[in-house]
């Protein structure tokens, strides 16, 4: 063991006690009055703002963020230690095992040339970790004819739609169900273009299965150009809020609301606003 190596376990070791001692008698009563479903949101949070930190390029704030997101495993842990679910130790030990044994091109016998090679071994490996563990309640609606788990057992239905669109299709493209070229995938989002269009008219629920088709073969074409599609929404709601703010800013120095100015006066300033930020 490193010094490195001594130097984290003692660190998470202090992060452990620390958040017991929060959560004992004589601790935090905020920290007191939390459960697994009151740091539901913090988890979401905190996952999020490690995101933002890591693109701002700034290590400290990365390595902060990332304390944050560690802390929420902590406490959910020490929560469930308390229920008699399982402690720190078993989520680590879990994890541990769980790489090792998704790893046999490393850590055995097993080849892997390519990343795609060990993409499709990962898949089969936890298929058949679901298969032996029954694979939980989604699987009991996720069967293959053979009555085997489906490849997407273990999809969680809580994800956001777009993660959620982002697995399926990755999990499908890992069994050779992918497009063949881009070239396809555009011609899919013409078709879902043409085909709202063509419903734009109608009740909303036919409109929002058109809009929500649109939408999927969105999230296969960023896939299939390797980009995670909610972070680049991310990034493009963050352009349009940054150009919008801009606007309203030279409104401001006009004297003006944004919201007052003439549609002419906004496409103008939405293209000075595209120029400059």
């Amino acid at each position: 063991m490193t010094p490195a190596d001594r130097r984290a376990g003692a660190w998470f070791a202090r992060l452990v006690a620390l958040e017991e001692r929060l959560r004992g008698p004589r601790g935090c009563p905020w920290d007191r009055e939390q459960t697994h479903e009151s740091l539901r949101k913090f988890l979401i949070e905190e996952t999020y703002e490690v995101l933002e930190a890591m693109e701002s390029g700034d290590p400290r704030k990365f390595a902060g963020e990332l304390g944050d997101l560690l802390l929420q495993v902590v406490f959910h842990s020490i929560l469930a230690e308390e229920l008699g679910r399982f402690d720190v130790a078993d989520v680590i030990e879990t994890v541990y095992t769980k790489m090792v044994r998704r790893h046999p091109h490393v850590f055995g016998a097993t080849k892997a040339a390519t990343s795609a090679d060990v993409l499709r071994k990962w898949e089969e490996l936890k298929a058949a970790e679901r298969a032996a563990e029954g694979s939980g309640a989604d699987s009991a609606v996720a069967k293959q004819g053979s009555g085997a788990p489906s490849i997407f057992a273990g999809v969680p239905r809580s994800l956001p739609a777009m993660l959620e669109a982002d697995q399926l299709t990755r999990r499908a493209s890992r069994v050779g169900f992918d497009w063949d070229s881009l070239a396809g995938i555009f011609e899919k989002l013409d078709e879902e273009r043409k085909e709202l269009e063509s419903v734009s008219g109608s009740e909303r629920p036919l409109r929002e299965e058109e809009i929500g088709d649109l939408l999927f073969v969105a999230v296969n074409l960023a896939r299939f150009l390797d980009v995670d599609p909610e972070i680049a929404l991310k990034k493009a709601n963050r352009k349009f809020k940054r150009r919008f703010e801009w606007m309203e800013s030279r409104a401001a120095t006009e004297g003006r609301r944004f919201a007052d100015l003439p549609r002419e006066r906004m496409e103008e300033l939405w293209n000075a606003a595209k120029a400059s930020a």
